[in-house]
């Protein structure tokens, strides 16, 4: 006797009520297993995976790339079908087979090497062909890999997955990009065809243009700038960077030095930390700090909660934390809401300088920029110093000219001497970085 069990859209979040059905992962009337991710599901902030409540026979309802309402039945599980114990022993036999096969590589004396994030990985030969290449399509691949194969132009069947039922992973991109293979097939598709391609905009694509232009259109917004001179800071990170990965565990970077900045200098401009709701004006007893992070779907803006409180070690370890969630497409709604301040690094890329835009409904957005070495003048003589252009993006009918230009100061100024960053300067650059 069958048994349907219906697969629904669940919410993503709050005041989300309509997603996209980016990809099924699985075919109609495929028996997938409990907990198999069936499909990947895109709202207006981030990308969902949605997974088989139970064993047996699939029937799709809807359509790849359909908009569907959340609480709508997409898919139904005929439980009453069961996978043959053979078939799922074959495939782990197969699995198991795979995962061998480096360890026979290595041992035939064929070298390794690792990627980027460390796992150890097969050299890929002149003329990549697997043993039993299986066929790959976009579907095959975790949105990462999808992600990393669209900007590099890398065509999905020439990457062999080694993921469950041969899905591509981010590892297998990165192996095949480091044989050095993809180079002609980049070539060969700029050598000047006249080709166009047109592909949907993703529901997060299509939300962040909405609300760019209801910033520009809704905002009375102006920047202001400034320039930081970042010796001390260089100075402090390279005397101690060792000393602090070794007791902390987590490296010693800018952004901390500049989230700790920002968090002192709202305490002294609370409308800086300030926003509008309807005809009132919002202001924080604390820092909630949004740090714009890229990630294979564009930028992200996960959330330090409380930063105000924070070390610069728990700093620069939450933010690794969301960083690498934001690569691998694993942030949560929850750690995206909210915010009362944003910090972007248009620097990492080479920015000289930028005017960022913002994050509404916050009402102030801090922009880094790359470090340059340039003549200055200090005391009557021209030094090189490494300095950094910095702005600062306010929304003018929350903050007046004075405090947004005297909040960028005060940033520069304790920047320019972190140990103002501790007790107004009583205290050395071992108490500030908890050594």
């Amino acid at each position: 006797m069958s048994k349907e069990l219906e697969i629904k859209v669940p919410s993503p979040g709050e005041s989300i009520s309509e997603v996209r059905i980016a990809q099924w992962l699985v075919g109609n009337g495929d028996v997938v297993e409990k907990d198999q991710v069936i499909a990947e599901i895109d709202s207006d902030k981030a990308t969902l995976e949605l997974t088989a409540e139970d064993e047996g026979k699939i029937t799709l309802l809807a359509e790849a790339d359909a908009t569907v309402n959340v609480g709508d039945v997409v898919a139904r599980i005929d439980t009453s079908v069961k996978a043959e114990k053979g078939a799922k022993s074959a495939s782990s036999k197969s699995a198991s087979d795979k995962s061998a096969t480096p360890a026979r590589n290595a041992s035939a004396g064929e070298a390794s090497s690792k990627s980027s994030n460390g796992a150890t990985r097969n050299p890929q030969p002149a003329n990549p062909q697997p043993p039993n290449p299986q066929p790959a399509t976009a579907s095959h691949a975790t949105p990462v890999a999808k992600a990393v194969m669209t900007e590099k132009g890398i065509p999905a069947d020439k990457v062999h997955g080694s993921g469950p039922n041969g899905r591509i992973t981010k590892s297998d991109v990165e192996a095949y990009i480091a044989g050095g293979v993809y180079a002609p097939q980049l070539m060969n598709g700029w050598g000047g065809s006249r080709e166009a391609h047109r592909a949907k905009l993703s529901t997060l694509r299509k939300k962040v243009a909405e609300r760019l232009v209801s910033v520009k259109n809704q905002t009375a917004m102006l920047t202001t700038f400034n320039e930081v001179d970042m010796s001390a800071v260089m100075a402090l990170r390279d005397k101690y960077k060792d000393k602090f990965k070794e007791t902390h565990g987590v490296g010693l970077g800018f952004m901390s030095f500049f989230t700790k900045a920002v968090t002192e200098a709202l305490r002294l401009f609370p409308a800086v930390n300030g926003q509008l709701d309807g005809e009132d004006l919002v202001t924080f007893d604390y820092a909630d700090i949004g740090i714009a992070v890229s990630s294979p779907k564009g930028l992200m803006v996960p959330i330090l909660r409380n930063a105000e409180q924070m070390s610069l070690a728990e700093i620069e370890a939450k933010i690794k934390e969301l960083a690498v969630k934001a690569r691998d497409g694993k942030l949560t709604i929850d750690e995206m809401t909210g915010g009362t301040f944003t910090i972007t690094n248009g620097g990492v890329f080479g920015s000289m300088l930028s005017t960022p835009i913002l994050n509404p409904p916050q009402s102030a957005i801090l922009g880094m920029h790359n470090i340059v070495e340039r003549p200055v003048a200090v005391d009557g003589r021209v030094e090189v110093r490494p300095v950094m252009y910095v702005a600062l993006s306010y929304d003018h009918r929350v903050i007046d000219g004075k405090e947004s230009v005297s909040f960028l100061y005060k940033v520069k100024e304790m920047l320019e001497d972190p140990n103002k960053l501790v007790f107004g300067g009583k205290e050395g650059g071992e108490v500030l970085l908890g050594l």
